[in-house]
């Protein structure tokens, strides 16, 4: 079967993707090729830009210029295509909405972490005003068109597939729940955690991935018990107690070293909709406190593999990191419970097979 994935390669998208392939080696029998969305040049960048004064009213439609402008970029790429393949896969719905033409000639499975709708609220470079319904409502007709010339839409999480059900009435039957997983290393050495017990963040953007936040709170609670490692490219001033590593790679395997070497993985994102960095840190059982917010319920068991906060509830994540931290024992059992739940549901060998098998029933029911 030949495949040919489509990326819109913004945020966590390279990982998910570097996960996905090297564990399609294990299976010869797809032939699999991949188009990245590359990043903008000064054209697209112009047509993206947020317009003064309408920006700060959430009117200028930044979201949708730049989701039109990288599927623009996507529509050249699958007119140009030397070859047919069987099925094509797009990820996410966004890099779609000009080519609906081209997926009606084609088998394809739409794959997404969450819908605008849920994402009209979340994203990091808009904030919610009351004309954003309006700004929502504009997109929505394009991106219902993306859901139903699609073959099969595959929800990484039963919270992304609620709103492909409820708020553009994707049929249940044409609804994969599919949480995309990654590649699980050994288990880790429990003698490498020795010393000041170790808090981690990871995050491309403090802003965005609470990691401010995450900071003034080690700052005011946690700075007595504790070291804070923070997993970013962005300049954070030094300080004593505080590390910054900031040239970690997806897929160098360093993420992974980080983790196994630390106490508390601390997930402090209030817009992430799904969180593969709570999913690498439960698999070197490393326990994990998250906001309960989005799909991720759906990855940490609140007091079994880590502990949910209500957003917002900044004495209330202290308190959880330092529980752990002082319980040696409480640890261990969640991070044990936590690698034993991503090596059951979030492991690449157990859910790419999943999205191959809706691969391969999208080309048998829609194959042309």
């Amino acid at each position: 079967m030949r495949v040919h994935f489509v990326s819109e390669n913004v945020g966590g998208h390279a990982t998910l993707h570097l996960h996905l392939h090297r564990a399609l080696r294990a299976h010869p029998d797809v032939d699999a090729s991949l188009f990245e969305v590359p990043p903008a040049r000064l054209a697209r960048k112009l047509l993206a830009a947020p317009v003064p004064g309408l920006a700060r009213l959430d009117l200028d439609f930044h979201p949708l210029r730049d989701q039109l402008a990288r599927s623009a970029v996507v529509r050249r790429h699958l007119a140009g295509l030397s070859e047919p393949v069987d099925v094509l896969h797009l990820y996410t719905h966004n890099v779609g909405l000009l080519s609906v033409g081209h997926m009606a000639r084609q088998p394809t499975v739409v794959s997404l972490d969450a819908t605008n709708e849920q994402n009209g609220y979340r994203l990091p470079q808009r904030y919610p005003t009351r004309f954003t319904p309006l700004t929502i409502a504009a997109t929505k007709p394009l991106e219902g068109r993306v859901y139903r010339a699609a073959t099969f839409v595959v929800a990484h999480s039963q919270w992304a597939a609620s709103s492909l059900a409820d708020d553009y009435g994707v049929e249940e039957e044409r609804i994969r729940v599919i949480p995309f997983g990654i590649g699980v290393p050994p288990r880790p050495a429990v003698s490498a955690r020795q010393g000041t017990p170790r808090i981690t963040f990871v995050g491309r953007s403090m802003e965005r991935k609470g990691g401010w936040w995450l900071l003034d709170l080690w700052r005011r609670y946690l700075r007595d018990v504790s070291t804070l490692t923070l997993v970013t490219p962005e300049p954070v001033p030094h300080e004593p107690g505080v590390e910054v590593v900031g040239d970690v790679r997806p897929g160098d395997g360093r993420v992974f070293e980080l983790l196994a070497d630390s106490a508390v993985y601390a997930f402090p994102s209030p817009m992430d909709p799904f969180g593969y960095s709570i999913i690498e840190a439960m698999a070197m059982a490393v326990p994990v406190v998250a906001l309960r917010q989005a799909a991720v319920p759906e990855i940490v068991e609140d007091a079994r593999t880590g502990v949910l906060v209500e957003p917002g509830d900044d004495r209330g994540f202290a308190e959880a990191v330092r529980t752990l931290l002082g319980d040696d024992d409480l640890r261990v059992r969640m991070g044990e419970s936590g690698r034993a739940r991503v090596l059951e549901r979030f492991d690449a060998r157990v859910t790419t097979p999943q999205l191959l098998d809706a691969l391969r029933v999208a080309y048998a029911v829609d194959g042309r």
